[in-house]
């Protein structure tokens, strides 16, 4: 006991805080030579500068907010024990950031691995403010030379408000995603990594993107992965990774010993995940392993035009290194499916069990701090369309995800990594196969045998029209989002929010008043339920809610027609108005003005009393 006291305090004498101060602003970018265009950058500089810190440090960064929309950070992957006002997610544990304000975000990192920070306030991280968040742990369970750290991300060359006001439009009824312009590597294009012969470099991958899944390979090397989401693993040899927007990876690489040639780092985006392609769009991308700088620089062997053929590494057969055992069978079982449809104001939405998300007039985590302790654990308080959960403290929670959608999801839980008990199908050549008939929800009675040690991360991939399964222990009380991280799809209701452990939350924690005062400088309330009535808790009315349903059987492709019906119409009516009452207006100002020449006066006159809407 005294000498883990004193590996204790050891630790604690090493732990240091991290100080950022970061002024978020506009700037200017052309990171694909294409197309000049604003993003936001951090300190007039974009890319954003690379968190790194070590494990038990404590990170502090103070947030400016020097844009002209509200902002947030969110701290992807950190548990935020007893700081769940940390966590940086709008409207469900803090305020937005309006303009001209500041946020400082406090909290001690007790993790270790490979993490990134982003905007989480409605549509915003598109537009460049993403990066990495590195932990550094003297004691990973295994050894290398150097590192590097690499992100993957999409790109659009148009401003996400623009992008998103075209997404939800009821022009857009089959909700099509908007399709990026290019595919990044760290931020750039045609780079490369400088490595020297018989190294062992450990290469944290991160896909930063806001839509699009990438394969990543290495022509001519393998590697071993030995961390997923912050979580090590045993090693495991692989050729070829799926990085789902949002998962990180850690590879160890072993170099040759030649230094003659250099090695295409190739990156192939999902197309499976594109409506459409447009013909500019390069799936592939090269970058380098770099033994020599002077020698060749080859392209891709393969340029993949349906990146389905490419087989990946199949992330829930990893084992975690520490040998948590699969969780008893669950206190909780939740069960969700997603659909994608419409409204009846023709837009497209997402819903999980048909409700679509919708934001709360009070961040969700006020509402739970501030209800009386008899109402905290009613549900019903937290609004109907934030599709609340109360989970009791240190619960086993089953979830249950079934795809009734033909295109596949990344879902995200803030506060936890989880076990991934079952997915079908499973990475490999069928991964597709279950869109040949219909979605396959999961069977309790009829599934494959549980891993006795399961894989753990905190996004897991969704297959098309199948479904996978999740266990984690309810330990860590606060307000948690569960939503599909492609940006598109969370802004359009994919996701829901667990409320752990409230009468925990209210013993443990305490908002900070500068975050109060963030929420009376945004006009937001800070106290209430979802409706932000402090009087009645029960009473709803006034809540944000989702549009209405649309009649039985009519589809997105009726409100195609519909609107285009309506156009057609429209144009019609005022063709006729222009031209086929042309003649004649011109008949009769001809007569008017022949009688207004005779009395010596010419006048010509138009008035329409009831003119057409526009």
């Amino acid at each position: 006991m005294k000498r883990f006291l004193l590996l204790a305090l050891a630790a604690l004498g090493q732990a240091k805080t991290v100080t950022h101060d970061f002024n978020v602003t506009w700037v200017t970018a052309n990171p694909d030579g294409l197309a000049e265009r604003k993003v936001v950058g951090i300190n007039g500089q974009w890319p954003l500068p690379v968190i790194e810190v070590n494990k038990g440090d404590r990170l502090v960064v103070n947030m400016h907010n020097s844009l002209d929309r509200a902002a947030s950070i969110h701290w992807h992957g950190m548990f935020q024990n007893n700081t769940n006002y940390m966590d940086g997610a709008s409207m469900i544990t803090q305020c937005p950031v309006p303009p001209g304000s500041s946020m400082t975000y406090n909290f001690t990192v007790n993790q270790n691995g490979t993490y990134w920070y982003h905007c989480h306030t409605d549509y915003c991280y598109p537009d460049g403010y993403r990066q990495a968040l590195i932990v550094h742990d003297e004691n990973a369970p295994f050894k290398f030379d150097e590192e590097f750290t690499v992100t993957l991300s999409d790109w659009y060359h148009d401003m996400v408000e623009d992008l998103s006001a075209d997404f939800m439009s009821v022009f857009n009824p089959t909700g099509a995603e908007p399709i990026p312009n290019a595919f990044l590597f760290n931020d750039t294009m045609n780079s490369s990594l400088p490595v020297k012969p018989n190294k062992t470099y450990l290469i944290r991958i991160i896909n930063i993107s806001a839509f699009v899944g990438q394969y990543f390979y290495i022509e001519g090397h393998n590697f071993k992965i030995v961390e997923i989401d912050g979580v090590y693993t045993e090693p495991a040899e692989a050729d070829t990774l799926y990085l789902g927007v949002a998962q990180r990876y850690a590879i160890l690489l072993t170099t040759k010993n030649e230094t003659d040639t250099n090695y295409p780092i190739v990156t192939v985006a999902d197309s499976s995940l594109l409506d459409t392609m447009p013909p500019e769009l390069a799936l592939n991308n090269t970058n380098w392993l770099e033994y020599n700088k002077d020698a060749d620089h080859p392209q891709a062997v393969v340029n993949f035009t349906d990146s389905t053929a490419i087989i990946p590494f199949d992330d829930i057969t990893l084992v975690p290194s520490d040998g948590m055992e699969l969780l008893p069978e669950p206190d909780m079982d939740l069960n969700v499916t997603v659909i994608m449809g419409n409204l009846n104001n023709g837009q497209s939405y997402a819903f999980l069990n048909n409700i679509s998300f919708t934001t709360p007039k009070v961040p969700s985590l006020y509402t739970a701090m501030s209800a009386g302790e008899n109402l905290v654990n009613n549900k019903g308080i937290y609004g109907e369309f934030t599709h609340p959960m109360v989970l009791n403290h240190n619960d086993v929670v089953q979830i249950v995800v079934n795809n009734a959608d033909g295109g596949s999801h990344p879902f995200h839980l803030h506060g936890h990594n989880f076990q991934v008990i079952d997915r079908q199908p499973p990475y490999g050549e069928h991964f597709f196969d279950f869109l040949n008939g219909d979605p396959v929800p999961y069977d309790p009675s009829n599934h494959t045998a549980f891993p006795k040690i399961p894989a753990r991360r905190d996004v897991v991939v969704l297959p098309p029209q199948g479904y996978f399964v999740m266990r984690f222990v309810a330990d860590n009380p606060g307000v948690w989002i569960f939503h599909c991280h492609i940006d598109w799809h969370l802004s359009s209701g994919l996701a829901m929010i667990l409320i752990e452990a409230p009468q925990q939350m209210q013993e443990r924690m305490t908002i900070p008043q500068e975050h109060i005062d963030v929420c009376q400088a945004a006009g937001i309330a800070s106290k209430g339920n979802a409706a932000a009535d402090t009087l009645d808790f029960l009473d709803l009315k006034g809540q944000a809610s989702q549009p209405g349903w649309l009649p039985d059987g009519f589809t997105a492709r009726g409100i195609v027609a519909l609107v285009f019906s309506i156009l057609s119409a429209i144009c019609g009516i005022i063709s006729i108005i222009i031209y086929g009452l042309a003649d004649v207006k011109s008949k009769q100002v001809d007569e008017v003005s022949t009688e207004r020449e005779q009395s010596g006066v010419v006048v010509v006159e138009e008035n329409v009393e009831n003119p057409p809407k526009s």
